[in-house]
């Protein structure tokens, strides 16, 4: 399916605002300023914006504590994402979430989830409400490859095949369970095979290419929106850097990273592909970098100026009330 020009840029500017925030929030961790542990979606941003440029704010994804491009990718501002991840008073959760809770419900992000696969029942869950109010929305989950293996994934799988529910399960499959390979902790032959013995569609596809993640989202958002059911996608593209910031990676080569960073790259791949077919020029691509640049830095700059969230409201926006 042949994208417009404004789609192109719309996908490189997402791929590469993700690129740019996580890179900062790498260096701004290292100064020892930012409360918490981050994890970085650091070569799997094709995954997040092939999946969710074919939603609106009124479909919900599911997180994972990778949260950070599912969030930009879904629409979250990123100075209020900024403020969040720094805790302060402005911030998406007024402070509180940091950046494993981050969330943003008014464009359908319901947050990123220290919980090992503990996205897919919420996304089981709006989906379930989807069905039952009939207003055509998806839900998706956004799950790890060692999250694949929890009974919350597989009951929560199960239950949108008996329900023939509108939620896609997005396996970012990125080599690694925290510290051990998939080719030790997963006793299927791959997620696909596991995903399509629950009775659903079950694809696997190069999480680095933005065109091969678009194009199977568009197939299974289709489904789910005409009532046919849940739809297994797993993408595959090794993270760049530790499961957290300041995980040393002994599990790794130590040329691997070396190696994706130069072939697998999926903004290089991008801009590789578009260039070759003359859909956008160099210089588009450049205006769009100074574009980020100066957008992340300005993000960064309110964040480290703005206040933390004072000790009166402690107790506010913890529990809903109906």
């Amino acid at each position: 399916m042949q994208l417009s020009r404004d789609d192109l840029r719309e996908a490189y500017t997402t791929m590469k605002r993700i690129r740019v925030f996580e890179e900062r929030m790498r260096t701004e961790f290292q100064k020892g300023e930012m409360p918490g542990f981050v994890h970085l979606y650091c070569g799997q941003e094709a995954i997040a914006t092939g999946v969710c440029m074919h939603l609106s704010d009124t479909d919900n994804i599911g997180s994972t504590h990778r949260g950070h491009g599912h969030c930009i990718a879904k629409g979250c501002d990123v100075k209020d994402m900024a403020l969040e991840i720094y805790c302060r008073e402005d911030g998406l959760c007024k402070g509180k979430g940091g950046s494993m809770h981050i969330a943003d419900l008014s464009k359908g992000m319901l947050g990123a989830n220290a919980i090992v696969g503990g996205s897919p029942p919420l996304a089981v869950g709006a989906a379930l409400a989807a069905k039952t109010l009939k207003n055509k929305a998806v839900a998706v989950a956004f799950i790890g490859d060692g999250a694949s293996n929890q009974g919350t994934v597989f009951e929560a799988m199960n239950l949108a095949v008996v329900l023939k529910l509108p939620v896609i399960f997005i396996y970012e499959n990125n080599g690694y369970a925290e510290f051990t390979g998939i080719d030790y902790h997963c006793g299927a032959v791959d997620i696909t095979t596991r995903s399509r013995g629950f009775g659903m569609p079950a694809v696997k596809v190069d999480g680095t290419d933005f065109f091969a993640v678009h194009d199977v989202m568009r197939e299974a958002v289709e489904r789910a929106r005409s009532g046919d059911g849940p739809t297994s996608i797993e993408c595959e593209a090794l993270r760049w850097y530790g499961h957290y910031e300041g995980d040393p990676q002994a599990y790794r080569s130590k040329t691997e990273v070396k190696e994706i960073k130069a072939s697998k790259d999926p903004l290089e791949i991008f801009k590789q592909k578009v260039l070759e077919k003359q859909l956008m020029e160099n210089v588009e691509f450049e205006e769009i970098n100074s574009l980020i640049e100066k957008e992340v830095d300005d993000a960064i700059k309110l964040a480290l100026n703005s206040p933390v969230p004072p000790l009166s409201s402690l107790e506010e926006n913890v529990y809903e009330s109906y």
